[in-house]
């Protein structure tokens, strides 16, 4: 049940069996199913979760009331509104399931109980932050820089999986254009043109 993130933390620290225990006893389970709002604009966000099965969508409404697709998280993958919470104010995020999901969660109390526990785990958020700046950047400098083509390229490089499971629309939304526009993009990719 645990091997998966067990994995995930392991690139960043070694555990001894003891912390492993200490670890996995502070990790709630969640199973959510398709369609479900995790976290919605106004709300705080109560968790940091790691994903162990499914696909969820974060995205926000823009001043005209669309849903602009910030990010996709699958398998393996870490989900949270970190201003929210950290700082315990609003969220400005919406999270939805597009798939069946099961997530291992910490609460701001357990993540903070797991931290003084097991100071080394600073390294594991350290290092998931880095890694969201990081993604979040070249979002921006690839959308603001970049042709449509080049970002869609570069979304399928990011995300191999999500164009089967995710409806164009979505895929559109994160790209900036329009699902029309993604689907000239896919048959000149696959035609060669």
């Amino acid at each position: 049940m645990y091997a998966n993130i067990l994995k995930n933390v392991s690139k960043c620290i070694i555990l001894t069996e003891e912390e492993i225990t200490q670890f996995t006893d502070l990790l709630t389970t969640r199973k959510v199913p398709k369609k479900t709002m995790l976290l919605q604009e106004g709300e705080i966000c109560q968790f940091e979760g790691y994903l162990q099965k499914g696909c969820v969508r974060i995205y926000y409404l823009d001043e005209n009331g669309f849903e602009v697709t910030l990010a996709f998280a699958v398998e393996d993958w870490w989900i949270s509104d970190i201003a929210s919470f950290h700082y315990h104010i609003p969220s400005s995020l919406y999270m939805e399931t597009l798939e069946e999901c099961e997530l291992l969660m910490l609460t701001p109390e357990t993540k903070e109980k797991l931290l003084d526990t097991i100071p080394k785990f600073e390294r594991v958020f350290r290092m998931l932050v880095q890694r969201r700046l990081a993604v979040l950047q070249n979002r921006l400098i690839h959308t603001m820089a970049k042709p449509a083509t080049e970002r869609y390229l570069e979304f399928i490089d990011l995300y191999p999986t999500i164009s089967q499971r995710v409806p164009q629309y979505y895929i559109a939304s994160y790209l900036g254009v329009s699902p029309e526009f993604v689907s000239i993009i896919r048959k000149r990719l696959a035609t060669g043109k």
